[in-house]
């Protein structure tokens, strides 16, 4: 800091600029020393969150304080043992209670081995010949591997041996993708390997080749994209659905493709997701585009009305502004915050952070108790029970948001909380109001496991069938239909539909296909 001058100026004009430069640079100073300060506590704090994103737990549930660390990840081996103490005394630990095993689906196939006696133990020791009086009965799961043969189509070929007609050739049945050497049950195992169990095209290619069948992954991604392509029609009808919602859930996350026109293979695209239906008609739609202008959002839900649930993300700002379209937050995003707060608190200190946590912890125990009545009872309920806490939790949060740092943990959260608090109290106004946007964010999940394994799309087409197949078995699976015994009913009558009715008969539920044997 600096000093006053020893020699001061006898010039009072003087004098009073030098006190005046001295003073700016000590407060100029003072302010340099306080961002420092915010700073590396800023630092320190993200530090400490970014070891425990490494190294702590991924969930908030809490593990018992005494459970030994090896048996988390030791599984298989998790089975009591035995501990002995320094004076070598035997203490066995209490033995777990195994749950009850469920049973085998009745819908397996079945094939019967009777187990019978030998001849020799037939005959009593009393010489009377043993008759069956019970049976005793057990189930063991078998697995036969994967099975691969050849349909080889034979069109016979008829002539007139009277006249000299044209011969005339057996139709065969339509295909989907016509001189292909794969069938339904091909294509329906390539879509579900890839988009529900996220097994990349050359592992693929790996077990086909196992198995004696030489197939290109190009060939493979060929099929993939051609599929989407005549899917479409499905797509357009789940979108008509989708529109008719009164609430979706929308959300988006990054996807790499590398030979997209005028950009560099590193550049971030993105696929978009929306969700939303009735608990029996849900419909999950996703769509890839390389860019995240609010011109997407737009685009994809022109002339809904209604309710749009999203994050705080700008780009979905335009979308709320449309003629009848409101706007909803989800709260998980500003609860995580608080969580983020919390860990980065001083140890076995209670906070500001818990403060808030404890409150929107009761908002969700509140929707909890209400998750399987009306929407008539949840918006009473809502009123009665969540409104208060909701008035609790914006007065704690005007009276805070001035006492925080912004850059900190607690602040970002304070912050986001206060940025976002006219969308997230909105869900009040109606009891089919959602409170959070998990359908989104469990619908969008996924997609985000599977790219761990592929990584990337090649092409905008591979990218844009992505989003199409996903799609269509993400939807399967929320109506309940098993991914691969669906795509295979569709792909199979798919060639033969003509008429809007006949693609809705093939939605996933207007259809009950069952499990090919």
């Amino acid at each position: 800091m600096p000093s006053m001058p020893d020699n001061l100026p006898d010039d009072p004009v003087l004098l009073k600029q030098m006190l005046l430069d001295t003073y700016e640079t000590r407060a100029r100073d003072q302010e340099v020393k306080e961002a420092y300060e915010t700073h590396i506590v800023d630092l320190k704090e993200q530090i400490k969150l970014l070891r425990d994103r490494i190294f702590g737990r991924k969930s908030e549930q809490t593990i018992e304080p005494n459970t030994p660390q090896l048996a988390l990840f030791n599984e298989p081996e998790s089975e009591p043992m035995p501990v002995v103490d320094d004076a070598e005394e035997e203490v066995v630990a209490p033995t777990k209670r195994r749950g009850k095993r469920k049973p085998l689906s009745a819908d397996l196939p079945r094939i019967e081995v009777i187990h019978e006696l030998p001849e020799h133990e037939l005959t009593c020791a009393c010489g009377c010949r043993k008759h069956v009086i019970s049976e005793e009965t057990s189930e063991q799961l078998d697995i036969v591997p994967m099975q691969i043969r050849v349909i080889k189509h034979i069109r016979k070929v008829y002539g007139c041996r009277g006249c000299e007609t044209a011969p005339v050739t057996a139709d065969k049945p339509a295909q989907l993708i016509e001189k292909s050497m794969a069938s339904p049950s091909v294509l329906a195992m390539l879509l579900t390997t890839k988009y529900v169990d996220g097994l990349p095209l050359h592992r693929f290619e790996t077990v086909l080749s196992r198995h004696g069948v030489e197939i290109p992954r190009q060939t493979l991604a060929r099929w993939i994209i051609q599929c989407g392509e005549h899917l479409q029609p499905l797509l357009n009808l789940m979108r008509d659905r989708l529109l008719e919602s009164p609430v979706i859930h929308c959300d988006e996350t990054r996807v790499q493709v590398l030979k997209e026109p005028d950009r560099d293979p590193t550049s971030q695209s993105w696929m978009w997701v929306q969700a939303s239906g009735p608990p029996d008609r849900k419909v999950v739609l996703f769509d890839y585009t390389s860019s995240r202008a609010q011109d997407v959002p737009l685009r994809l839900l022109e002339s809904y009305r209604g309710y749009v649930m999203t994050d705080d993300y700008a780009g979905y700002n335009a979308l709320a502004l449309q003629p009848g379209v409101e706007r909803l937050a989800c709260m998980a995003p500003a609860r995580r915050k608080f969580v983020d707060a919390q860990k980065v608190q001083p140890k076995g200190k209670t906070g500001r952070a818990d403060i808030a946590l404890t409150m929107i912890n009761k908002l969700y125990g509140i929707e909890r108790e209400l998750k399987d009545v009306c929407d008539e009872q949840r918006f009473i309920n809502r009123q009665e029970k969540s409104l208060p806490i909701l008035a609790q939790l914006k007065s704690w949060l005007d009276k805070t948001q001035s006492q925080v740092t912004p850059r900190s943990a607690l602040g970002k959260a304070v912050n986001y909380l206060a940025s976002n608090w006219s969308r997230l109290e909105r869900y009040v106004e109606a009891g089919f109001l959602p409170f959070d946007n998990n359908p989104a964010e469990r619908a969008i999940k996924p997609f985000v496991i599977g790219r761990k394994a592929w990584l990337f799309s090649d092409t905008p087409k591979g990218a844009t069938a992505s989003a199409q197949i996903y799609s269509l078995v993400e939807t399967a699976k929320v109506t309940g239909q098993e991914p691969y015994t669906w795509l295979r009913h569709v792909l199979e009558r798919l060639p033969h539909a003509q008429s809007v009715a006949d693609y809705e008969a093939l939605l996933p539920w207007n259809c009950s296909p069952e499990m090919p044997r």
